[in-house]
């Protein structure tokens, strides 16, 4: 990248508009796999100081949206099927408890509501990047409406992880946009009808179709790799 270039940031606060700007060019595949992040490089290119680059890279390090090499270099990672896998394992472990609690007590999170509403009007404009933001703010909602403290933090950072992955490889273009949103209905319906079983039914099924487009997505880039 040329090392003039420059970034604006919003009028949020500084750590956090510098962390949310550096996220979304890692998840929209700006800032590629494997690529080396600093705080040199952050620093210049979004002209703030090195503590405030520290704090942002320490943040997407920990949300598992960057890794640290044993030279202690920042870079973007890029999952394999194992680790999809044991992530996908992770996240449903977590929002199956979440849905399962939502419903016993028919409670439908306003903020699920809203994002779900947002990733229709994505989905009907196919725009891809609102769709996945979209998406991580409903299971997000799903997650933090439970009240649990340390049920979101354990899936915040695994979305890190999801969010990364999605961006990656693409995986919601591989299906129909409305198809996932119909998933998410089906979900939001168990809940209110007080359902915790057939909630974490779909809450499955829903998860199970989006491992299975990303390991799909992953090995077929895995043989074009090999036959080029």
């Amino acid at each position: 990248m040329d090392g003039q270039t420059s970034f604006t940031l919003g009028p949020s606060s500084l750590t956090e508009a510098l962390y949310e700007s550096v996220r979304k060019r890692i998840v929209n595949g700006e800032i590629a796999p494997g690529e080396k992040l600093t705080e040199i490089r952050i620093a210049n290119e979004y002209s703030v100081a090195r503590p405030t680059a520290k704090a942002c890279l320490e943040r997407l390090t920990a949300l598992g949206l960057l890794r640290r090499t044993t030279h202690k270099t920042a870079v973007v990672p890029k999952l394999d099927e194992a680790e999809i896998r044991d992530l996908y394992f992770s996240r449903e472990t977590v929002e199956r408890a979440a849905v399962a609690a939502l419903a016993r007590t028919a409670t439908v999170p306003p903020a699920a509501v809203r994002a779900q509403a947002a990733m229709k009007a994505a989905a009907g404009d196919m725009a891809f990047a609102s769709q996945v933001e979209a998406d991580i703010a409903f299971h997000s909602a799903l997650v933090a409406a439970v009240g649990s403290r340390r049920l979101s933090r354990m899936h915040e950072v695994i979305l890190g992880e999801v969010h990364l992955t999605m961006g990656q490889f693409q995986a919601h273009r591989t299906t129909h946009p409305m198809n996932v949103v119909h998933e998410h209905d089906d979900i939001l319906k168990a809940i209110g009808d007080g359902d915790p079983e057939r909630a974490q039914q779909r809450l499955a099924h829903h998860l199970d179709q989006a491992q299975g487009r990303l390991v799909s997505q992953l090995r077929r880039e895995q043989s074009e790799g090999a036959h080029t």
